[in-house]
């Protein structure tokens, strides 16, 4: 039985503690909050025996094996390092950190303690985003992708009332590509890898907030990616502060993949090329045979479940490993896999970043 604890009491978190519960591996001590009597509330809401006051205490709490990290994403680096230290396995909400610096040094830290660290991004676990990519043979070659999210956030309004979130606050490395945009980089990166070529525009919140925000920060944006010196090119586009109501789509020259929502699909179609029929100036493009199917997905009411699976899976083999410890199955890949995966997101956030002048506190900060 592997006992998890967990750091924050947000929404995500009380999804996390779902799975955890439901799960007859794995079972729930207790959470750390900022605010004690919160989190004793919430550990009590959620079954669990006690809840802890300090870092320090969970790290050292020998009744607890594994760490769930939900906290503000500029808390992950400090909080997955005491942790490890602590020799707690750790499953650190996305972003993993605030850029692929500090990522490297909790990944090499974990590596050193022989622990297991694993982002929780939902979408590479999920076997509904599986079946999408084992479906991608079937209209290749692939010549370009839009990968798509966007959902206007209440905290959102919180900013245009003047008041502060964690949300919209570089001092939190936080805003639209950080909270939302991940959603569309790490699918990208596991499908076509680190880009050969991105470029990027981020629309910035009013200059007014900045007092609210602690610099320039994004409420939307778009990467343009391209792969194999140009014979890919894949657009994202990311939002907190509008609502992108177009599907995701994945594109071949045999075909066409429509996702309705990336970070959980549930519905996907494939649409196959049939053969072009040339026609007349005034009539609409047509095309002989064309025919299509919708995938059939596995259905799940939290898709949380699937990378906390992958998290206990990969716990149980780490000791198996004769080499490294990322060569551990964690499921559909090694856990080494998915450690490239966060870096190279990350690596590609920190520069989009970069091009949009959003800067973070652990930006100025060299690590070891």
């Amino acid at each position: 039985m592997l006992r998890i604890a967990t750091i924050g009491t947000s929404m995500i978190t009380d999804d996390f503690i779902q799975v955890v519960n439901a799960n007859d591996q794995a079972a729930f001590v207790g959470t750390l909050s900022r605010d004690a009597n919160r989190g004793a509330a919430f550990t009590a809401e959620h079954g669990g025996e006690r809840n802890f006051t300090a870092l320090d205490e969970l790290a050292s709490a020998a009744d607890v094996d594994a760490v769930y990290i939900g906290s503000p994403n500029a808390l992950h680096y400090e909080q997955a390092l005491a942790c490890i230290a602590g020799g707690k396995h750790v499953i650190v909400e996305k972003p993993f950190c605030a850029t692929e610096a500090q990522a490297l040094e909790v990944f090499r830290a974990a590596e050193a303690a022989g622990v297991v660290a694993l982002e929780a991004m939902r979408p590479l676990h999920d076997p509904a985003f599986h079946a999408i990519e084992d479906a991608l043979g079937e209209i290749a070659p692939i010549r370009r992708a839009s990968l798509r999210f966007g959902k206007y956030s209440s905290r959102y309004n919180e900013i245009l009332a003047g008041r502060s979130t964690n949300i919209f606050d570089c001092n939190m490395a936080s805003g639209s590509l950080m909270d939302i945009g991940v959603y569309t980089v790490e699918p990208m990166v596991e499908i076509f890898g680190m880009p050969s070529g991105l470029t990027s525009m981020a629309t910035l919140l009013d200059p007014t907030t900045r007092q609210l925000t602690h610099g320039p920060i994004d409420g939307c944006g778009s990467i343009l990616a391209s792969y194999g010196g140009g014979r890919i090119s894949v657009e994202l586009a990311h939002s907190k502060i509008t609502n992108d109501l177009l599907p995701s789509q994945i594109e071949g020259e045999r075909g066409t993949i429509q996702i309705d929502h990336l970070s959980t699909p549930r519905n996907v179609r494939i649409d196959y090329r049939g053969d072009v029929v040339r026609g007349s100036a005034t009539e609409a493009p047509r095309e002989q045979g064309d025919n299509g199917r919708v995938l059939d997905l596995p259905k799940s009411s939290n898709t949380m479940e699937y990378e906390l699976t992958d998290f206990i899976t990969a716990i149980g083999g780490i000791d198996n490993v004769k080499e490294e410890i990322w060569e551990t199955p964690a499921g559909r890949h090694e856990l080494g896999h998915y450690r490239d995966v966060t870096l190279v997101s990350l690596r590609i956030m920190d520069a989009v970043r970069q091009q949009a002048g959003i800067t973070f506190p652990a930006d100025s900060v060299k690590q070891a």
